[in-house]
């Protein structure tokens, strides 16, 4: 024979069994693209050893380290990011709070007069009551399927795609800084060569201007070096606007005042050792931030299917309270006052028109809608690396060259000297060699201009220094009224049953 707790508990079984809601099937599911779309094997850079979190250092330059700082510590173009790592946290410490045991305390009074002409006849109809209650209710929700942890892991993977958006912006504004400031080096350096060029070719028209008194020129040939002059100067005022514009831009990302670019000063720009990859490989492209922010996404949106495929089960809770309940407040205290309630609740999904159908449907969606971008945000990366790489080297190619012809330019001058003071040449052929050297020398910085600005852009291709901080824990509640950490938070939330991430960290 069964008892009432045998048949109780056999009616919740098969309820547990037959009472769900059917599960939809994930028809379109789209696979994430594998990172191992490797780069071109022909591709090979100088030293191991890359990349260093404060790459722009390898320049050696006080006023570079020192604008980059600045920038990272007050710039606008961050506070948005950070604003969003705090929502992001926010949402994680609202989640985390949503688990586990919650208690409430609850107390009441009340006072009520019964009908004399109703359904209790006297002494209670027609009398006055009054009531208290005092009462210490708790929930815990077992969580059984997992849909707690699931919307946990959202939430984390959440914050984690926040903190490398973060990174990535630091990383975009770092070598827009670096750029901007090695174009105005640039400018500057080619404005003082050209400056002496100028110099140079006055000085040939003063000298052709004596040969033509002695009936040694024509006027053709002045008319020609008067044309050159004249591009020249126009050059120069087009290098001096370009210097200009560039220095607004620099201080409009530093987000300073005019004063903040007060005591810049032109420095040489030299060609500097660059320490990076010997080859453009897919352990370098998985450490840039927004591949990491788009994974993260991915991963959070599984969690969220985890969450709403929890949702067709059942769900289960312990619920309990203990108080004190009376009629009369002088018996408020007394021990045969006291109430005690414990007991199991259970939620089961029956018919509720698709609406969890639909939640289900949804998240598949945006699943779908992040891999995608996901994959497409690969393929970004591997052309911009690989577009960038190869410029590098075609600079660098290019620039081997430049320094066979400065040789050959240095050679002719001081082979022209040689000559001037042994009386075989004239200053005229002085001059036009130190015109083609100093011609060389501008094309020389040119290059150097674009070698600097092209090996900051292969860095940001290949992620920067940014690396992920090691794990943190998420067990406890994150505080939201932290502010954004300027190192990257790495956020773990366990329990997920979606399929393991084949995207390498």
């Amino acid at each position: 024979m069964k008892t009432p707790m045998t048949k109780s508990l056999t009616c919740v079984a098969v309820m547990l069994l037959a009472g769900c809601a059917t599960v939809p099937p994930d028809h379109h599911v789209l696979a994430r693209r594998d990172v191992a779309a490797d780069l071109p094997s022909s591709i090979h850079l100088a030293a191991e050893g890359w990349p260093d979190a404060n790459w722009w250092q390898a320049w050696h330059d006080p006023q570079l380290d020192a604008l980059i700082a600045g920038g990272l510590k007050g710039a606008p173009s961050l506070d948005v990011a950070a604003t969003q790592i705090g929502a992001a946290r926010a949402a994680l410490s609202r989640t985390h709070a949503d688990t586990g045991l919650s208690t409430a305390l609850t107390a009441s009074a009340s006072r009520q007069r019964y009908s004399g002409t109703g359904l209790f006849p006297a002494p209670i109809g027609g009398a006055y009551y009054t009531g208290e209650t005092v009462r210490v209710e708790a929930r815990y929700d077992f969580d059984w399927w997992g849909r707690n942890r699931a919307q946990i892991a959202a939430a984390a993977g959440e914050v984690n795609a926040r903190n490398a958006s973060y990174a990535a912006a630091e990383q975009a504004l770092a070598a827009a800084i670096a750029q901007s400031y090695f174009s105005l080096q640039g400018d500057w350096a080619r404005h003082a060569n050209l400056e002496q060029l100028i110099a140079t070719q006055r000085d040939r028209i003063a000298t052709y201007d004596r040969r033509v008194a002695r009936g040694l020129g024509n006027s053709l040939d002045r008319q020609a070096l008067e044309n050159d002059l004249t591009l020249m100067e126009k050059r120069l005022a087009e290098d001096a606007t370009a210097a200009a514009q560039e220095r607004e831009a620099l201080r409009a990302l530093l987000g300073a005042g005019n004063a903040a670019l007060a005591d810049l000063k032109p420095v040489p720009l030299q060609p500097t050792a660059h320490a990076l990859p010997a080859r453009l490989g897919i352990e370098l492209l998985a450490r840039r931030p927004d591949l990491q922010a788009a994974r993260w996404r991915v991963e959070a949106a599984l969690s969220r299917i985890d969450a709403a495929r929890a949702a067709f089960y059942p769900d289960v809770n312990l619920t309990g309270a203990v108080g004190l309940d009376t009629v009369s407040l002088s018996h408020l205290l007394e021990a045969n006052s006291r109430t005690l309630f414990v007991g199991p609740a259970l939620t089961v999904p029956l018919f509720d028109s698709r609406r969890l159908s639909a939640q289900l449907e949804g998240a598949r969606s945006e699943r779908n809608e992040l891999v995608a971008e996901y994959n497409q945000a690969v393929v970004n990366a591997v052309r911009d690396a690989a577009q960038d790489g190869a410029a590098l080297q075609g600079i660098e190619a290019q620039l081997e060259r430049q320094a066979r012809a400065d040789a050959g330019a240095a050679a002719l001058l001081a082979a022209t000297e040689t000559k001037l003071a042994r009386g075989l040449a004239d200053r005229a052929a002085l001059l036009d060699a130190r015109a083609g050297l100093l011609r060389q020398r501008d094309d020389t910085l040119a290059l150097h201009q674009l070698q600097a600005l092209a090996e900051v852009a292969l860095i940001r291709s290949l992620g920067g220094g940014w690396q992920a901080a090691p794990a943190r824990d998420t067990t406890a509640p994150i505080d939201a009224s932290d502010p954004a950490p300027a190192t990257m938070m790495h956020v773990q939330a366990g329990g997920n049953d979606h399929t393991p991430s084949t995207i390498p960290n």
